[in-house]
């Protein structure tokens, strides 16, 4: 299978990739001339492209014209997750992107049991960002998922309400993930919260704010794994898994 890169430099049949792709290769990989790659422009369309020449920190390419990307859903699925501890949420971001997650928003919760400043989260999103990308390309997306800066939990339940539908994961209870409607959904917010799950004050607020409670049985799920589950039920019920 053909190494996959990503870049915006497509036009007019020929397209140019710098930085630390283009190093990978033609150093890395020890790209030559006439070898064929795909590239993906980041708006899930894709490119079979053929090395035509190298420069210092460049790659140029001759590209057929391009095509849908097949490994991009249906539907966007963005996924507000609480805070975890330790390294799970890279855990969480690789899994998702691979699953067909769209975006990722890390939310501080009152259960949360690590509590990073704003600045402090800021810096480490090029490396999350990076995670993603890793997980796309080896995934074949047409898309790099966004990492999104953290929210406050207030900030979670205003931006959930901009989908079609929001899906709260809720241990305390509520419709199986079977009954919830997706029909038609373009969008979709999975609300998923840390360690120990959500106060149920604040259960309650994400359902006046239009959250559906799902219930995903008597298992009690980490919070790492709870997302992919959810996320790989809404890929099978929108036929995309």
């Amino acid at each position: 299978m053909p190494h996959r890169y990503f870049t915006t430099e497509i036009s007019n049949g020929t397209a140019t990739l710098r930085g630390a792709d283009a190093h990978h290769l033609s150093r890395v990989m020890r790209g030559r001339l006439g070898d064929t790659v795909i590239l993906c422009d980041g708006n899930a369309v894709e490119y079979t492209a053929t090395i035509t020449g190298f420069g210092p920190e460049t790659v140029e390419f001759s590209v057929e014209p391009g095509y849908p990307s097949a490994a991009e859903p249906s539907v966007e699925v963005t996924l507000f997750v609480g805070y975890p501890k330790q390294d799970k949420l890279e855990q969480i971001i690789q899994k998702s992107v691979e699953l067909g997650a769209t975006r990722i928003v890390p939310v501080l919760t009152r259960r949360c049991i690590s509590r990073p400043k704003p600045a402090e989260f800021q810096k480490k999103l090029p490396r999350l960002q990076k995670i993603a990308a890793s997980a796309a390309k080896q995934a074949g997306r047409g898309i790099i998922p966004e990492i999104a800066p953290m929210l406050t939990f207030a900030q979670a339940c205003a931006e959930m309400q901009q989908a079609d539908r929001a899906i709260l994961l809720y241990e305390g209870g509520g419709v199986r993930f079977d009954e919830a409607d997706l029909h038609d959904c373009r969008s979709i917010a999975l609300i998923v919260g840390s360690e120990g799950g959500f106060d149920p004050e604040e259960a309650e607020q994400l359902q006046q704010n239009g959250a559906v409670a799902v219930w995903l049985g008597h298992r009690i799920l980490r919070c790492e794994t709870a997302p992919l589950a959810a996320i790989s039920i809404v890929m099978h019920r929108t036929g995309n898994l």
